[in-house]
């Protein structure tokens, strides 16, 4: 999962998400869910309701307390084509945590 972001000014936490595929999005969402809750990784758990569009062109997880996140571990904004990659993973029914995937370099 990456990074998403609307194109708003890139400082403000509005705006922000998390793009999922969408075999990542049918595989591991149900239809009948209108909110998921996700455990951000040093952050707090935040309520992210899924719009309709969500479920046809747009999975996408939009929510400003996760602009916040990545604002703050200072991974946003990012340049243009390279959003940072998130590890995402399933709890227990509607619930998910999410970490920022960091890549270390090996010398």
């Amino acid at each position: 999962m990456q990074g998403w972001h609307k194109g708003q000014p890139s400082d403000q936490p509005g705006g922000y998400g998390l793009r999922l595929t969408p075999g990542d999005r049918d595989r591991n969402f149900d239809p009948s869910w209108t909110s998921v809750d996700v455990e951000l990784d040093g952050g707090p758990t935040v309520a992210v309701p899924l719009s309709p569009s969500f479920w046809r062109t747009c999975s996408e997880l939009r929510s400003s307390e996760i602009g916040s996140w990545l604002l703050s571990a200072g991974v946003a904004p990012w340049p243009l084509g390279e959003p940072p990659s998130v590890v995402v993973r399933a709890i227990e029914g509607n619930r998910f945590s999410a970490r920022i995937h960091v890549v270390r370099s090996v010398l």
